[in-house]
């Protein structure tokens, strides 16, 4: 009997991301772990695991343009409850403090922003402190 090895695990790693918490005063850097895509369709990018901070599998848009429209070097991708509003969920005061409360949109519930590693968007690269004003600017400008 020829004894067959068990699947292999898939290799999860670890990242920075910025949480927004909708009830936390300021943006928190958080790892998260995160496990390859299980379809090539689904390209090449990590699939973090959000359940902690997400009730429902969350909504994303890709920032791919900064201040004046000038393309990010590192995108941004970003994570949200596009039914938390409907769902009376508070706005969120971390966002409130970084746009000085000037945000033109609401942003309610959790928000978790992951950085891209490159503008080809094939992975994720520890975001920090200093990708706030990227992501302050996008909340500033979003209608």
């Amino acid at each position: 009997m020829i004894a067959t090895p068990p699947p292999a695990e898939p290799e999860y790693i670890s990242v920075n991301a910025i949480l927004f918490l909708a009830d936390g005063e300021r943006p928190r850097i958080i790892s998260v772990r995160c496990r390859p895509p299980q379809r090539p369709s689904h390209g090449r990018c990590p699939v973090p695991a959000l359940r902690p901070y997400f009730d429902a599998p969350p909504d994303n848009v890709v920032l791919t343009q900064g201040l004046n429209s000038e393309p990010l070097r590192f995108p941004f991708h970003i994570f949200y409850s596009s039914s938390a509003l409907s769902r009376s969920s508070p706005v969120n005061r971390a966002i409130c403090h970084i746009t000085s409360g000037a945000a033109p949109k609401a942003w309610c519930g959790n928000i978790v922003a992951f950085k891209f590693n490159s503008a080809q968007r094939q992975g994720y690269t520890d975001a920090g402190s200093s990708d706030l004003p990227a992501l302050s600017t996008y909340f500033l400008s979003y209608q």
